[in-house]
């Protein structure tokens, strides 16, 4: 048998998430340091990584999705925000 992601993985997985979100929320503009272009790779890795989470499943196998009743208002929100900045 595959081995299965844990309870407390799941959890902090999708805790994790929040980080994106937060991110691609809130680095609306870019910072001095760094091009327009800049700006816009790095929000782009950070939807690449709510859109990859979204995706994870259970077991090693990539049978069943490891999610159930979380909540991905906020996700599907901040992938759409943040592909408006780069798309």
């Amino acid at each position: 048998m595959s081995e299965e992601r844990s309870t407390e993985e799941v959890a902090l997985i999708f805790t994790n998430a929040g980080d994106s979100v937060t991110l691609i929320n809130t680095e609306t503009s870019k910072y001095s340091y760094e091009t327009e272009d800049e700006w816009k790779e790095r929000i782009k890795r950070n939807v690449d990584h709510l859109e990859t989470i979204k995706g994870y499943t259970k077991y090693t196998d990539d049978t069943t999705s490891i999610w159930g009743s979380e909540d991905f208002t906020a996700i599907d929100a901040a992938i759409v925000t943040g592909k408006a900045v780069y798309e």
